[in-house]
Parts: structure tokens; sequence; C-alpha cells
């Protein structure tokens, strides 16, 4: 198996020895048992990161790590923005975490028309910390060293001028008279991608993001829910930008 990832403070990233505590030291101390000599990841999430050995462990929450190489990656091009629409339930988390999983870039909650689900005030604020939360562990899972941002939720006319930006944008829909897998695509620059709530994008959205340049584009032949669209999405535009090669 690779070496497992742990998250540190930005700085603190160096050959020598580093130590890991707090709740990540804990994580690893007392969860995944972590002896001396074992591999292992420390990173900052935005890109950089310390490959060593277990030098030492100290009680339940403490360990040194004595790295041996410090690796930074590149910001990845074309990359990969997706609008998600708030689903209902816990289907928010698991859109989140596959993407992750998956190599998105950037998430971007989308308060839209039909959403049943609504972020107000402290619900709101702890749904997005989920949110957060869930990517930063699903990065580690995934052994990334470059986390995906998490924005604060967007309104329509904002996910608009997000479009209007764009390299490439493209608002997923089951009725898009072309599918995504021929779509032409930047070789860098930023490529967004809205993904509507299960009763779909309204027609005013759809006419708002059509005059910012987001033409709609269909998967495939199936329909998706709007918790894994956002995946196979994904998937094929890391496939078609060479990402994954």
């Amino acid at each position: 198996m690779t070496a497992p990832v742990f998250v540190v403070e930005d700085g603190v990233l160096r050959v020598g020895t580093v130590t890991l505590d707090g709740a990540e030291g804990r994580h690893a101390v007392s969860v995944r048992r972590l002896r001396v000599g074992e591999e292992i990841v420390l990173t900052d999430g935005a890109g950089t990161g310390a490959y060593g050995t277990v030098a030492a462990v100290e009680g339940k929450d403490r360990l040194d790590v004595a790295v041996t190489e410090v690796r930074t990656e590149a910001e990845p091009s074309p990359g990969i923005t997706v609008v998600q629409a708030l689903p209902k339930g816990d289907r928010g988390e698991l859109a989140v975490e596959t993407m992750t999983e998956t190599g998105v870039d950037t998430i971007v909650p989308w308060q839209a028309a039909r959403c049943i689900t609504q972020w107000k005030g402290e619900r709101g604020a702890r749904s997005l910390a989920r949110w957060r939360a869930t990517a930063r562990e699903a990065g580690k899972q995934s052994r990334r060293l470059r986390f995906p941002e998490v924005t604060g939720p967007l309104t329509g006319k904002q996910v608009a001028a997000l479009l209007a930006d764009a390299d490439f944008a493209a608002v997923l829909h089951e009725e898009g008279s072309e599918p995504l897998a021929t779509a032409p695509l930047p070789a860098d620059g930023r490529i967004v991608l809205v993904v509507g709530p299960e009763g779909g994008v309204s027609p005013e959205e759809l006419a708002a993001f059509a005059a910012a340049g987001a033409k709609p584009y269909r998967l495939g032949r199936t329909v998706l829910r709007t918790s894994t669209a956002g995946t196979a999405a994904t998937a094929l535009l890391l496939g078609r930008t060479g990402r994954w090669s």
C-alpha cells in the first residue's frame, strides 16, 4: 500500500525532523498505529508533500517524522471546477467525497431554484463546514497533496459570472444536444461544470447560463443523480484532458 497522508500546518514541511501531533498525530498513533520505520507523507493540502519515515512515537498523539524529501506539485491544468447544486440529506457529502477522490480541483455549492435543501444561517454554516471536512478527509484518503477548494455558496447570478470567466463552461443536462465526451476542451485554463438539482435546472437558470457562455451537454444515455453526475463528468474530463495519462 502507498504511505498514509496526514495534514500539517503551512510552513512546517522541510527535510529533517517534523513533529506530527494534535488530532492528526492521534489518528496516526492511536488509529493507524504507525510504528517506527513505517513510511508516511505529510502535506499542507496546498500541493506540498514531505516524504519520510516515522522516527519516534510518543504517547498516544505524537510522532516524529524523518523527512528525506519535500515535493511541490504544480497546479493542475486545465483546472476543473464543479458547481454542485445542493442535494438532499447526506448526498452532498457523498458528492464532495467522490469528486475529491476522482480529482476535482474546486467545488462550488449552489442554491439552485429547484433545490429542496436550503443553506441558511447556522445550518448553512454547519453544512459548509461538513463539505470542507469531507474534502479534507477524502483528500487524505486518496493520497492527494492538493485538496480541492470548497468555496462558499453562490447564487445563480454569481454562478453565471463564474461561467463567463471560464475557458470552457458546460451545464450537465439530460436534454443537451451535444455529448460532453466530444466537446472541444481547452489545453489549459479553467473548465467549469454545472450540476443541477434533482428537479433539474430551471429554464431561467439555463437561459442565464447560456448568456454567460455555458451550453447544455449530456453525459450519456442514462440520467445520473445530482450526487454522482459531477464525479462522472470529472472522470471523463480528466481522461480527455490527459490529466489521467
